[in-house]
């Protein structure tokens, strides 16, 4: 016998769900990692302490609320990646972070300083000992005497069209003609006396002075002075780079651009000067380039986000400027057309486009380049929370233990197993069978949450602590009072003398109004407590909020359907199953008691 229409349409309904579900469990398996286990959080794994220092340009100690305001855009940073159960606290002159999992690159990532500058490219050629370079043989690492700007096939920023720009690729220098070998100077040479052959040289009088320490040779670091403190010697190493990158002397940026090595760390991060011209290397190592000074401040950018562009297949921070940043955004490439302008971050060029056609309005753009998912997002997290008010160098990375344990772990799950088969226990007492729709729910709610759970750690960082197991339970408990205000409402039914199959769509029907309020009321409760709080307890609020959305759709995709397909049955019609014979002979009493009164 096939279907009613009623039936058919509760079918499609549980239908729906289960493809919700399969697509979950897809993304689980086949996507990613493939682990089907959520990330742990600090608590409960443990995870990586990262220590950073301060630097300011000044080399004096750092103020209390440039701290302050380094530890709240850190903290946004980490709220911007999701809920990672990441802590960021102030230890004297340090800031320390701590991040689950063993990886200390995030935390790193997260205290990039990210002072970012527009400048226009004067000149680049490949980094010594790049692949590049290498391939070119004979070639010196940089002109003997300035050029102007020519620009190589690079990537590109097409003209706008709507207002955005296209991303760019990354570039593959042209190789350029060898410059002649330049005639040693007088200074180059040194004179020495002449002897007859075979015989010794005479030996110098011993002298009382102290020989002089060797001057280091041009562009190479003058060796620390011990007598100085680590934070003179920070300042000293900056003054030197500044000297040498930062001149506007044309014989001193090449030489600046010969002696570059892009493999050390740059002591210029975060410290160059704006308005002066600058020496430096892409992100990966690969170019030098000659910089003018800067166009456009990076705290013009209204906006940062990633995104993954389909018809290039690569991913791509879209960049979107205030009004006075459009303005400067649009006379900069109107001015470099077919040329290259670089997006300069930490004094290291993120990404050197070329203008195809200007001006480029609208205020919007795309730096592109060899990012992947996580970097891409990284930088636009970076970009978009703006930049931290100091510099900060590792001074030390530790893996600590969890605080909790997994035996915290497994006590919570099983507490929370325990408050779970208590309440299906009370649920088959009290409503027979209808108790039984109630676990079925439940089962699937918890397959639902725990796939969630794991994509997320994926796709945003979050993390599963003990307070997000709290408020998974408390959900899942919510999600349980749904089921027993619908149950309520069909006994309220009978007892008005209607039959268990006309009382269940009338329940029902009563019954989602006062769902959809109670959840909401609880959603809303979520929202306010994940936006005023942090730490764990924003985890809490987030897994609440979430089981709160998984309560409804759960409530509306399989129990109504369920309810109203055992509604159809003869079997769950009668009162040993559903457990509502008391509710009919209380109907039924009442019934004979209008008739007697109505007989008298």
């Amino acid at each position: 016998m096939p279907p009613s229409q009623g039936s058919a349409h509760q079918l499609r309904w549980l239908a729906l769900f289960g493809v919700l579900v399969a697509a979950i469990y897809a993304l689980v398996f086949f996507t990613g990692d493939k682990s089907p286990t959520p990330k742990l959080g600090i608590d409960l794994q443990g995870g990586t302490r990262v220590t950073l220092t301060a630097r300011t340009p000044d080399g004096n100690r750092p103020s209390q609320d440039s701290l302050t305001k380094a530890q709240e855009i850190i903290e946004n940073r980490v709220n911007g990646l999701g809920v990672s159960g990441s802590e960021v606290v102030i230890d004297g002159d340090n800031l320390v972070i701590t991040v689950p999992g063993d990886d200390s690159q995030q935390a790193r990532t997260l205290a990039t300083t990210a002072k970012l500058y527009i400048r226009p490219v004067l000149q680049a050629v490949p980094a010594p000992g790049s692949p590049q370079a290498q391939q070119m043989p004979g070639q010196p690492t940089a002109p003997a005497v300035p050029q102007a700007p020519a620009p190589a096939p690079a990537p590109e920023v097409p003209p706008a069209g709507d207002g955005a720009g296209a991303p760019a690729e990354p570039e593959q220098p042209a190789p350029e003609t060898p410059a002649a070998a330049a005639p040693v100077s007088a200074e180059d040479l040194e004179v020495r006396p002449a002897q007859a052959p075979g015989t010794p040289a005479p030996e110098p009088p011993p002298s009382t002075e102290p020989a002089p320490a060797p001057a280091p040779a041009p562009g190479e670091p003058a060796p620390a002075d011990e007598s100085l403190s680590p934070q003179e010697q920070a300042q000293q190493e900056i003054e030197a780079a500044k000297t040498l990158r930062q001149s506007a002397d044309p014989t001193m940026q090449q030489l600046a651009m010969s002696t570059m090595d892009c493999s050390v760390a740059d002591p210029l991060a975060g410290n160059d000067d704006p308005n002066l011209p600058l020496v430096t290397c892409s992100t990966d190592g690969t170019e030098v380039f000659l910089l003018d000074k800067s166009r456009i401040d990076g705290q013009e950018i209204a906006d940062a986000t990633s995104g993954f562009n389909t018809e290039q297949s690569r991913h791509e921070i879209n960049m979107e400027f205030k009004s006075g940043g459009s303005d400067a955004w649009a006379a900069l490439t109107g001015e470099y057309v077919q040329q290259r302008v670089a997006f300069v971050l930490d004094s290291q060029v993120v990404s050197a486009p070329v203008v195809q056609q200007g001006p480029q309005l609208g205020g919007r753009t795309q730096i592109s380049g060899n990012f992947t998912a996580s970097s891409a997002q990284d930088l636009a997290n970076t970009l978009k929370y703006g930049s931290l008010p100091l510099s900060f160098e590792t001074s030390e990375a530790e893996t600590v233990s969890a605080t909790l344990g997994l035996s915290s772990l497994r006590a919570g799950l099983i507490a929370g197993a325990v408050g779970l088969a208590v309440v299906l226990l009370y649920c088959l007492a009290y409503y027979r069978m209808l108790g039984f729709l109630t676990a079925l729910s439940l089962v699937g709610s918890g397959f639902a949450v725990y796939g969630i759970m794991v994509l997320l750690g994926r796709w945003i960082g979050f993390t599963l602590d003990l307070a997000g197991i709290a408020g998974l339970i408390i959900g899942i408990g919510m999600t349980a009072d749904s089921f027993v205000v619908f149950f309520e409402r069909i006994k309220d039914e009978i007892r008005e003398g209607r039959s268990f199959r006309s009382a269940v769509p009338r329940g029902w029907q009563r019954a989602r109004k006062t769902i959809l309020s109670g959840n909401v009321v609880s959603f809303i409760a979520a929202a306010v407590l994940y936006v005023l709080a942090v730490g764990q307890v924003r985890g809490f609020a987030f897994t609440l909020g979430l089981t709160t959305i998984l309560d409804v759709v759960v409530v509306f995709l399989v129990t109504a359907p369920l309810v109203q397909l055992a509604a159809r049955s003869t079997f769950w019609a009668k009162p040993s199953v559903n457990g509502l014979g008391a509710m009919q002979q209380l109907a039924r009493e009442r019934k004979a008691a209008e008739t007697a009164v109505g007989k008298a």
